[in-house]
């Protein structure tokens, strides 16, 4: 798959066991950038599988957030609500640069071509 990898600036940026929800979406859909208290950084789409809430608001424990709608909990990791729950959201892929954090945003068919 193609990436197209976005620096959004520096990871002291984002606070440790918190969010950030970027400025750009991903198909239209809002992105949020997590940071761990082991300094793990992960990018989802910034909505709750349940009813869309904002996942950046949340609180970050461990490697999974806590929706601030219903309590819902989203490991981090790979998007998937934690049990009883059911449900995900997408990830997107994170690397680090020099301190910079990039999210990766996969490239349309039509881009590619």
């Amino acid at each position: 798959m193609d990436l197209v990898w976005k620096n959004i600036g520096p990871l002291d940026n984002i606070p440790v066991q918190g969010a950030r929800r970027l400025c750009f979406s991903h198909r239209g859909r809002p992105i949020a950038v997590f940071r761990t208290a082991g300094n793990g950084v992960f990018a989802l789409i910034d909505e709750c599988p349940h009813r869309q809430g904002p996942l950046s608001e949340g609180i970050v424990s461990g490697d999974a957030v806590t929706c601030p709608l219903h309590n819902w909990a989203i490991d981090l990791t790979v998007g998937r609500a934690l049990a009883p729950d059911e449900g995900g959201t997408p990830t997107l892929p994170v690397r680090i640069v020099g301190g910079e954090v990039h999210v990766g945003l996969p490239l349309a068919a039509e881009e590619a071509a």
